[in-house]
């Protein structure tokens, strides 16, 4: 039992380490804590979601449990040009959008990942500049970011789910790649080979140590592994997930502070919150709040969908399943184990189980 417990313990804190990575400007001591703590709050870009969308959105929940909206974003600005190719015209959408549900007591967490392509009706939204953009009916939903920002990616969502959506974090390609430099890269496995000309990605089958560029192919990868589809592209982000909560747990952050400073530094710089998460306090406090959620408590699904009859490159959410998804969430309850159970195989295990993806999702992304 007792080792059971340490086992539990060091599971939660792999999942917490990276933001509490954060932390680490404690253990540099007098005036360089200060500056520390300084400098990394200031690295944090914030937006206002609050004040944007105002109160016609659905309840937050009173019972602890709560909900985060993690999107990846495709811009190709800046450095992102660099590592992304593509237009470098200021645009971007949310190349990767998962809702995470974290339960009442804070002891397990359900991540469901929204193909990009999936048609959905986007609410009225303002642009960054202010500008109203009417509601639309049948969107990929990924274009609610490019349209209105955060704000609208969020309103989007939530109207699709019915949830609230409690908290916002964004991170871009560079930002992506930055964060799995600073970690020393990752281990992942595939058991086919894979080579993407689009996100440049060449592994031949066998055990690979990604650096940030290579990481950042691989969950851009699709068109070089499996059927193609977006789905798939799903469960290697999923997989790189777990590679990243592993090798955070092994490096020991704790006791290195030079380490643990340079992780801060760069993920601080790297992600986008909403206002309310944007300080180094409140995310030491968010990580205090999952600190008993270990891999092994994490439910990640991809959120059941199925061929758009007007458009084979788009998908829709198969119901009633999606439905039911959403359903349980709201309730706090499990992920369906009929939606777990039936999900898309990992394209890069041959052997994996669930069922094949379809061929959904258009352009190179």
């Amino acid at each position: 039992m007792a080792d059971h417990r340490k086992n539990r313990g060091r599971r939660g804190r792999r999942l917490r380490i990276v933001v509490f990575a954060l932390a680490g400007l404690l253990v540099l001591g007098g005036g360089a804590a200060g500056y520390a703590y300084w400098r990394l709050n200031h690295n944090i870009t914030s937006v206002d979601i609050n004040a944007q969308l105002g109160k016609a959105r659905p309840p937050a929940a009173t019972d602890g449990s709560f909900n985060v909206l993690v999107l990846g974003s495709d811009s190709r600005s800046g450095t992102n040009g660099n590592l992304a190719g593509g237009a470098t015209d200021g645009t971007a959408r949310s190349d990767t959008a998962m809702v995470v549900h974290v339960n009442q007591s804070h002891t397990t967490a359900s991540v469901v990942s929204i193909p990009r392509d999936t048609l959905v009706a986007r609410p009225e939204c303002l642009t960054t500049s202010g500008k109203t953009v009417p509601a639309a009916k049948s969107v990929m939903y990924n274009s609610a970011f490019e349209t209105g920002g955060p704000a609208c990616a969020v309103k989007t969502t939530e109207q699709f789910t019915g949830l609230r959506m409690d908290h916002f974090v964004e991170i871009d390609f560079s930002g992506f790649a930055n964060f799995i430099d600073a970690i020393g890269g990752v281990n992942v496995t595939t058991t086919v080979n894979i080579k993407d000309k689009d996100s440049g990605l060449d592994l031949a089958a066998g055990d690979h140590h990604l650096a940030g560029d290579q990481a950042l192919a691989f969950v851009r990868t699709r068109h070089g592994v499996g059927d193609g589809s977006d789905l798939g592209r799903i469960e290697l982000q999923k997989q790189m997930v777990k590679s990243i909560m592993a090798q955070v747990g092994s490096i020991g952050l704790t006791s290195n502070p030079a380490k643990l400073w340079s992780v801060a530094d760069r993920l601080t710089r790297s992600i986008t919150t909403d206002s309310d998460l944007a300080s180094v306090d409140s995310l030491v406090g968010m990580a205090d709040t999952l600190k008993k959620i270990g891999p092994d408590d994490l439910t990640m699904v991809t959120l059941p969908v199925g061929t758009a009859p007007a458009d084979p490159n788009r998908v829709i959410p198969q119901q009633p399943q999606a439905d039911r998804l959403w359903a349980a969430l709201r309730s706090d309850q499990a992920v369906p184990h009929s939606i777990v159970s039936s999900q898309p195989a990992n394209p890069a295990d041959a052997g994996a189980g669930g069922t094949a993806g379809g061929t959904a999702g258009g352009g190179t992304g």
